[in-house]
């Protein structure tokens, strides 16, 4: 088999070698041996009617003519892959226009010098055969380069990404995989074969396609794909024992070819079914040019991304507060390269502090307001609801009144999911803060505004996170409950909307992204196992803890009487929200202490106060 090789190898050098040369070297040559046969078939083999020397002034027309033609046209340029449809395409105008300057020099010029029929069948000749060692010249290019991997993968999508995906596999020497069946739900794919891979059935065959082809390895072909199909696919792949493969979404692809360093495992995006929205934010932020921006929470994680993505459209000064001074010094590294903590920019200082806060905003005037600092975690905040009063409800009043006073222009206070319908102290201090936000719009020119959004990927306390950190040290995964759902988005996307709020939300407005559908924790939960132990025997075990106090089973994006209304973006509502006059919440809440029932059951109440009128059974909350 060496020698074989041997000359395989020297054939595929000496091709791609002198590829300049021999392609148009040989079309000429065919132009005059086609030309020769079928002028002697024209003539019944009579050769003494074919006159020499009028023969070779047409041979040399052909021969020229087409080597020049073909310059002009690109062909011998190396521009295209040998064999490609391009190449095809430039090869029809060449023969064509060296047929014509032959039909031109035998008609126009009356010189006869082969019969005309010679000189049409001569041209289909030519270009099927320089087709035909065209074809053999990219069959040698492609045995040459095919990989010798031996892992059999299905690939999910017979669309262009999937064409692009068999076609990188193929020609790839580096690629680890070997497709050898393609899935597309569309009736009108099966059957149909790209590069000798057949569809050979839709996602339901997933699994007797697999242990058909001894594959354990599918590859969702699909950029596009939607949260419902990327989980479906997850789960039927689990059926088979099947790893699980993707691609980025096409707005994450560097190029408009697939190939196969694009192929990657599942992302927490795909193991959520959350694919990123682009809310086409650039085409609207211009509100934060050469604006004072200051971001409270900066240290958090929104808070961070909105720092981050707000330097993007160039304000004149980005105020990053936050009482965590190690969360500022991460936030600085990741914008600026370096965390000398130098800057009067930085803020450290805790939104509770009225009076520290009033300064800031004397220093800075800030223009634009992003409110991202908050207690978030539920079950802490039930055991401890004077604390989430403090930072989410006195906090944001804190804010918004100092705002409205120093002129604050856009005041954007980012909200949660659990402020729809609340049964959580949580839920309750975010739905008290939504109300207080849109008391203040009531007057005056400035915008004020909510931003409300399901759990975040990546963020602080995150599910993923802590499923992964409990599978690792090999303790039982904690679902609360089997049949539990949450929404979930990413980081950006947040973000996004955070900053889109302030250029296309009213005043009083609540702005809700749509989310998709809830995921299922526990399918998360099952995938992660899967995904950290292939084999079976060493997965680790889930244990249900039951629902926490306050927690709902499915969470839910609007409250009761809300109306999804999406005047602006077909992906964005808004939503009216009551407003909650301050002095009305002070009243309520002022120096109100008890146990932690107590104390929710008085959030619960401030809930639903209306505008006037306080009432008289208040709970002292107040230090002891």
């Amino acid at each position: 088999m060496a020698p074989v090789r041997r000359v395989r190898r020297g054939i595929y050098l000496i091709l791609r070698r002198f590829r300049t040369i021999l392609l148009p070297l040989t079309d000429a040559v065919s132009w005059v041996v086609l030309l020769y046969v079928i002028s002697v078939l024209r003539f019944d083999l009579h050769t003494p009617q074919i006159r020499a020397e009028k023969f070779a002034v047409a041979a040399a027309i052909a021969a020229l003519g087409q080597i020049a033609l073909g310059y002009i046209t690109v062909l011998y340029r190396s521009r295209w892959r040998v064999g490609s449809f391009e190449e095809a395409r430039a090869l029809a105008l060449t023969v064509t226009g060296t047929t014509a300057m032959l039909l031109a020099y035998d008609v126009g010029l009356h010189r006869r010098s082969v019969p005309l029929s010679a000189v049409v069948v001569s041209a289909a000749g030519v270009f099927i055969v320089a087709e035909g060692y065209r074809a053999v010249w990219r069959m040698i290019w492609e045995y040459r380069t095919r990989p010798t991997a031996t892992k059999p993968v299905i690939v999910y999508g017979a669309g262009t990404a999937g064409h692009q995906v068999i076609q990188s596999l193929l020609t790839d020497p580096s690629s680890p995989y070997r497709p050898v069946a393609l899935l597309d739900d569309d009736p009108e794919k099966q059957n149909l074969r790209i590069r000798h891979v057949r569809v050979a059935g839709g996602g339901d065959d997933l699994v007797r396609v697999a242990k058909a082809n001894g594959a354990n390895v599918v590859i969702v072909a699909i950029p596009s794909a939607g949260s419902e199909l990327i989980r479906e696919v997850t789960r039927r792949a689990d059926e088979a024992q099947m790893s699980v493969l993707t691609l980025p979404p096409v707005s994450e692809l560097f190029s408009p070819v697939v190939g196969v360093a694009d192929i990657r495992p599942l992302t927490d995006e795909d193991l959520l079914g959350r694919r990123t929205i682009d809310t086409g934010v650039e085409e609207i932020a211009g509100y934060l040019e050469g604006r004072r921006v200051l971001v409270t929470g900066a240290g958090g994680s929104i808070g961070s991304e909105l720092c981050r993505q707000i330097t993007r459209f160039a304000p004149a000064e980005l105020i990053m507060l936050d009482r965590d001074e190690s969360g500022l010094h991460q936030v600085q590294l990741s914008i600026e390269g370096r965390a000398t903590l130098d800057s009067r920019s930085l803020v450290v200082c805790d939104i509770r502090d009225r009076e520290a806060l009033a300064e800031v905003f004397d220093e800075h005037r800030p223009e634009v307001v992003f409110h991202a600092a908050a207690l978030k975690h539920l079950p802490l905040l039930e055991m401890w609801p004077a604390e989430a009063i403090k930072t989410n409800v006195v906090g944001t009043q804190n804010l918004v009144e100092i705002a409205k006073a120093t002129g604050v222009a856009e005041f954007i206070n980012i909200s949660t999911d659990k402020a729809a319908n609340p049964t959580s102290v949580l839920g309750y201090t975010k739905r008290i803060a939504e109300r207080l936000t849109a008391a203040a719009s009531s007057d005056g020119d400035a915008t004020f505004l909510s931003v409300r959004f399901g759990n975040v990927l990546g963020s602080r306390g995150s599910v993923l996170k802590t499923f992964r950190e409990q599978i690792k040290e090999g303790h039982p995964v904690t679902v609360t409950h089997p049949e539990v759902t949450r929404y979930f988005m990413t980081v950006e996307e947040a973000v996004q909307l955070v900053i889109q709020a302030g250029a296309i939300g009213e005043n009083g407005e609540v702005l809700v992204l749509d989310m998709g559908s809830p995921v299922r924790i526990d399918d998360v939960a099952r995938q992660l196992i899967k995904q950290a132990a292939p084999d079976s025997t060493r997965r680790s075990e889930i244990v249900y803890t039951g629902l926490r106090p306050g927690e709902k089973l499915h969470e839910e994006l609007f409250g009761a009487g809300e109306v999804d209304v999406r005047p602006r973006h077909p992906l964005i509502s808004h939503v009216s929200v009551p407003a909650l006059a301050l002095e009305h919440l002070s009243s309520h809440l002022n120096g109100t202490r008890g146990s932690a029932a107590v104390i929710a059951k008085t959030l619960r109440e401030a809930c639903s106060l209306p505008l006037s009128e306080p009432q008289a059974d208040t709970v002292d909350l107040s230090p002891s």
